[in-house]
């Protein structure tokens, strides 16, 4: 007896929900309610049971970013993506470890429901343009025209300049150092001088309820952190595809994710809300 299709895709089917809705909690959800759906379907009038599925799954996560657009609009302070560890062999797919990225993530949330689905969907998973119209209910023609604009709007906000995994772990590595250690001139040298970091408390933990600008504001915040707690340790890991870092403080785990730009960090995101660090301990599949 075959496997059943839902089981042989379900890494790709948790990927499609997870970058529409950037938790893992929420993109989990999405894959009961698709499987009991899934459950009631006719399969001899399915021809592509992947592209159904990824259709399927893409419908209830379009529903479900409905629903919670409205509860993060009521979130104390910044709302960041799930961060998720992964396997290096994630970064491998350049495009995708750059699409599942926090950054990349961070500015999807910037596009309306729709407009993140028609994105999603053409530009990360390629679905033919006939394909997203029948998920997100318009003409082929519109979801051209709305793939445009969002490519657009990504294209604005996204990192400008890439750079190799190798450079960006050295640059991870150094900030990880100078965070342990406390040194604030290594921090300093380490950042842009326009840096912005935005933590993520969620109201549960302290986190600036803003971001911050400027290496002069964040460097000396940084460096201050390991010496008002009693135990503090870093390490690196790999987050959503990306040489990222676990900050230990008092033994209560964050998630950083960086963006380097020319060497130095020009975004520093800080996960600390617990709700949103519970996939830190086991490599999670994330495939295209």
């Amino acid at each position: 007896m075959s496997e059943d299709p839902f089981v042989v895709h379900r890494g790709l089917l948790f990927t499609v929900a997870y970058e529409m809705l950037g938790s893992a909690a929420d993109a989990e959800d999405v894959l009961q309610e698709s499987w009991l759906r899934w459950a009631d379907v006719d399969r001899s009038q399915v021809r592509d049971a992947r592209s159904y599925l990824v259709r399927l799954v893409t419908r209830q996560a379009l529903n479900r970013l409905r629903t919670v657009s409205r509860r993060r609009e009521e979130y104390v302070g910044e709302w960041l993506p799930e961060p998720l560890l992964t396997s290096p062999d994630v970064a491998e797919d350049v495009e995708l470890a750059e699409n599942v990225s926090i950054a990349m993530l961070t500015v999807l949330e910037t596009l309306g429901p729709t407009e993140r689905a028609v994105f999603v969907l053409r530009e990360v998973f390629e679905l033919p343009y006939g394909e997203i119209a029948e998920v997100v209910g318009k003409s082929a023609a519109t979801v051209r025209q709305v793939a445009r604009r969002a490519r657009e709007h990504v294209a604005a906000r996204r990192p400008r300049v890439r750079v190799s995994r190798s450079e960006q772990r050295a640059v991870v590595e150094r900030f990880l150092h100078a965070l342990r250690t406390g040194q604030l001139q290594e921090l300093l040298e380490v950042m842009a001088p326009d840096v912005v970091m935005v933590t993520d408390g969620g109201g549960v933990v302290a986190a600036a309820l803003a971001p911050l600008h400027g290496a002069e504001l964040v460097a000396p915040i940084l460096a201050r952190a390991h010496a008002l707690v009693a135990a503090f340790d870093t390490m690196p890991v790999w987050l959503n595809g990306e040489p990222a870092g676990r900050i230990e403080i008092d033994g209560e785990p964050s998630a950083i994710s960086v963006v380097v730009e020319d060497g130095r960090i020009t975004r520093i995101y800080v996960v600390r809300n617990p709700r949103k660090l519970t996939q830190l301990d086991e490599p999670t599949e994330l495939v295209r």
